[in-house]
């Protein structure tokens, strides 16, 4: 039989956290994000999940084509724009929009030879310094822009730095509004900490009034709390994506003084029970979780000891006496019964963040849709 380990990917969670974001921000059209092969979930796996979107937002063209192959006809984003200049033609050929963030690939399109003008973001650098026109120098990115008979429209982008933090969006949303006073086009400004923080009934009890007319959720979408440990999945109304589940395959009945794994990290201070577990960092759990790490055991709280090894790892039976071989063990997500752990937790524990987590899922973990 197959090692019993799985991963689940849950549509109608898609579905609902979609809405949930959308909901914050409800006269704004919303980019379901699929970089990274859609947060390591598979973008034809999130597709029918995601489809109630205005668009699909990416990194590469080998991604777009994937959207356009699943049969999707509306706009596509590449939100760091286009690499070299032949990426041009294949935009053409895709009908793909496509940022701008730099002299060279107003360049590029300058020296594109087209009969589909593009439809063009300019990104504006607010304080994030990663990519994007200083505001000093937008202005005169759009001019060149707007004087391309290669170029259609463009709309205009930044991105948040602290939107997840205590430091917030007001400084970076008073640097755009300055430098793009009286130009025309539509805004995107907010991924999923400004939508859920900043926009609906969040902004206003903070008196801003953050506007958006596209949003960009990412890591929402996928059940992540953008804020963790602040506030959790639960808070935002989020349901997890993705799940990752094993059972036990083996029991080991320790003795007070026994020690668990590589390196014996753990000791056991009493008389207890462990569950062998067919997870590892090869299956994309991190190697790093310390022991307490929370997992669920048949759905009953519980937690792990001992280092994670390259395929196994070792969890407490305690809390569930009746376990032993077979039982199912949750490493992150909906346990049978309803019961969840959230993905953050054991990203906390790690050290790391939930995205790591998501795009970390190993190639050899079997991935079922439901």
């Amino acid at each position: 039989m197959p090692r019993p380990i799985q991963a689940t990917i849950h549509t109608a969670a898609l579905r609902h956290n979609l809405a949930q974001v959308a909901r914050c921000a409800p006269d704004a059209k919303v980019w379901a994000v699929v970089k990274a092969n859609a947060y390591g979930h598979g973008i034809e796996r999130v597709f029918e999940g995601l489809r109630a979107a205005d668009g699909f937002a990416l990194l590469d063209l080998a991604e777009a084509q994937r959207v356009r192959v699943l049969g999707w006809r509306g706009p596509i984003l590449l939100l760091e724009g286009v690499f070299e200049a032949r990426d041009l033609e294949l935009c053409s050929r895709l009908g793909l929009w496509h940022t701008v963030h730099c002299d060279e690939q107003i360049d590029m399109l300058a020296a594109h030879k087209t009969n589909l003008a593009h439809r063009v973001f300019l990104k504006m650098n607010t304080g994030m310094n990663r990519l994007g026109f200083k505001p000093h120098r937008f202005r005169a990115a759009w001019t060149r822009l707007h004087a391309l008979p290669q170029v259609e429209e463009i709309s205009l982008m930044t991105h948040f730095s602290d939107a997840d933090g205590p430091a917030g969006v007001a400084h970076q949303v008073a640097v755009f509004a300055e430098a793009s006073r009286d130009l025309p086009g539509e805004r995107s400004l907010s991924n999923s900490a400004a939508t859920l923080r900043h926009m609906g009934p969040a902004g206003e009890a903070k008196g801003q009034a953050l506007e958006s007319d596209w949003i960009r959720p990412g890591i929402a979408t996928y059940g992540s709390a953008p804020d963790y440990p602040q506030h959790d999945a639960l808070v935002w109304g989020l349901q997890p994506a993705m799940s990752l589940s094993a059972r036990v395959i083996a029991v080991q009945d320790l003795l007070a003084g026994d020690t668990v794994g590589y390196g014996s990290g753990f000791v056991a201070p009493q008389a207890m029970r462990i569950g062998v577990v067919a997870c590892g960092y090869a299956d994309g759990y991190p190697r790093v979780c310390p022991t307490g790490t929370p997992v669920l055991v048949g759905g009953v709280p519980g937690r792990t000891v001992g280092r994670v090894s390259m395929d196994m790892l070792t969890v407490d039976l305690g809390p569930l006496p009746g376990a032993g071989v077979g039982t199912e063990v949750t490493l992150w997500g909906r346990a049978p019964g309803g019961v969840t752990l959230s993905i953050d937790a054991i990203a906390h524990a790690a050290g790391t963040v939930g995205y790591e987590l998501m795009c970390a899922l190993a190639q050899r973990v079997p991935v079922q849709v439901d």
